[in-house]
């Protein structure tokens, strides 16, 4: 019987789709559940949840436990084959709203603000501590599990945590799965080709991986793929008509692939498109300033039905989703090879990218555990793009371990988004406020 301990079980829903796949697997339907939050309502939301669904759908197999608060952290974790992490630390209020407003008032306007730029930075800064806490009780307490993360900046935290600690790290992201169908569905040339039937080859880093090859029954599917995107841009870009994902084909047909990671994000990953010389291309290629607090509104709103729906729902079933954990667990305790795409230390897997990046590749996962695998070098072009978000990544990432406040300066003025928005005068200012504005939720710098 395994112990899977869930990091931030506050999350319903997402605990729904993860531990629910994990009672449809013959080899994780009698695991010891943990449920670990810090907030009291949240976690007993989602352990009644839990409780319907076992019931439902596992005939009570399944043991289910809860852990609140930091005190009782450690009992969690004791014992744990695999330990999944979804926390978010500071929520949306107060800590999300800073990443925004603070930024705005040096004219510094952000869409998602969870991965990259002055936002990614700062969620990173506030995380990472908290993750490292968890990382060395695991040392103590389980040290052989499998720490499967699910929270963002993926990059940092997994990265950090894979740099700094002996757990081992695997970050998962719902971007690698939905790639195929989501350039496919943009074109409407999902119906001649279903996502199902192509084969894709992915790698790079979290949200800006890249489509290496895209194939419908051995076919290439580019040269379609790419002229179909330039007749429709040129139609979009021009007209009322707008598709949500623009961004990502107006790169695909400068770089000549496919990105994994939507438009709202990749906008703001790269200086091309948020413009202060330049504004009208933020309605041009449909950007969403903004963004993340809008679906952070409309989900704490969407929550007091949604709960309803499956907190008290006496027939509450489920069905497998497309997130990876339950097949990584499934596959390392039964020995069963699968495959997934992870985001794991780049030793030597992509040699052209930074030894110390996390990059996100195929990994081949059995009873040995998770592995990734080598892909070799990407075309220039694109570990280009890559390293101009691995350099904020790692600074970011020596910032948190060092508490070194040079490096946040550092790593905010080597962002692609930020540097082309500000001086370096503005950007030491805005990282200093942000630092006072985050408070406690953030460790002393030097």
């Amino acid at each position: 019987m395994a112990k899977i301990t869930f990091m931030g079980a506050g999350s319903t829903v997402f605990a729904k789709s993860v531990l629910g796949d994990c009672m449809l697997r013959d080899s994780l339907c009698r695991s010891h559940i943990a449920l670990y939050d810090i907030d009291a309502t949240r976690l007993r939301e989602s352990k009644r949840m839990l409780d319907t669904l076992n019931k439902n759908i596992n005939e009570n197999r399944a043991r289910i436990t809860t852990h609140l608060g930091v005190e009782k952290r450690k009992a969690a974790l004791k014992g744990a084959d695999f330990v999944v992490n979804a926390i978010q630390v500071g929520g949306y209020d107060p800590c999300t709203i800073t990443d925004f407003e603070v930024p705005k008032r040096y004219g510094l306007r952000q869409t998602i603000a969870d991965t990259l730029g002055i936002g990614g930075i700062f969620r990173a800064l506030r995380t990472l501590p908290v993750m490292l806490d968890f990382a060395r009780e695991m040392e103590e307490v389980c040290p052989r599990a499998w720490l499967l993360n699910y929270t963002n900046p993926m990059a940092m935290l997994a990265g950090g945590i894979q740099q700094a600690t002996s757990i081992n790290t695997v970050g998962l992201c719902h971007s690698v799965q939905g790639c195929t169908a989501s350039l496919l569905h943009s074109l409407d040339l999902h119906k001649k080709y279903p996502p199902e039937e192509c084969v894709q080859h992915v790698a790079g880093i979290n949200h800006m991986a890249w489509l290496l090859k895209l194939e419908h029954k051995g076919r290439d599917l580019y040269p379609e793929v790419k002229k179909v995107a330039a007749e429709k841009l040129r139609r979009w870009r021009k007209g009322p008509d707008k598709n949500w994902n623009m961004v990502r084909l107006e790169m695909m047909l400068h770089l000549g692939y496919y990105i994994t990671e939507s438009s709202e994000h990749l906008s703001e990953y790269v200086p091309h498109f948020i413009q202060a010389t330049a504004p009208q291309l933020i309605e041009e290629f449909n950007i969403p300033l903004d963004e993340y607090p809008r679906r952070c509104i409309a989900q704490i709103e969407h929550w007091k039905k949604q709960s309803k729906e499956l907190v008290s729902n006496p027939n509450l079933t489920h069905t497998r989703s497309h997130e990876y954990g339950a097949t990584i667990m499934d596959a390392i305790v039964t020995n069963k090879p699968a495959t997934i795409g992870g985001n794991v230390l780049n030793r030597g897997l992509i040699p052209n990218l930074p030894p110390k990046a996390c990059v996100e590749v195929p990994c081949l996962v059995d009873g040995n555990g998770v592995q990734g695998c080598y892909v070799g070098e990407l075309p220039e072009v694109l570990a280009a793009y890559n390293r101009t978000n691995i350099n904020v990544q790692l600074l970011t990432i020596e910032a948190a371990l060092q508490l070194r406040r040079d490096r946040i300066y550092q790593a905010a003025m080597l962002d692609p988004h930020t540097a082309s928005q500000l001086t370096i005068d503005q950007i030491r200012n805005l990282v200093d406020d942000l630092i006072e504005e985050h408070g406690d939720w953030l460790p002393k710098f030097n």
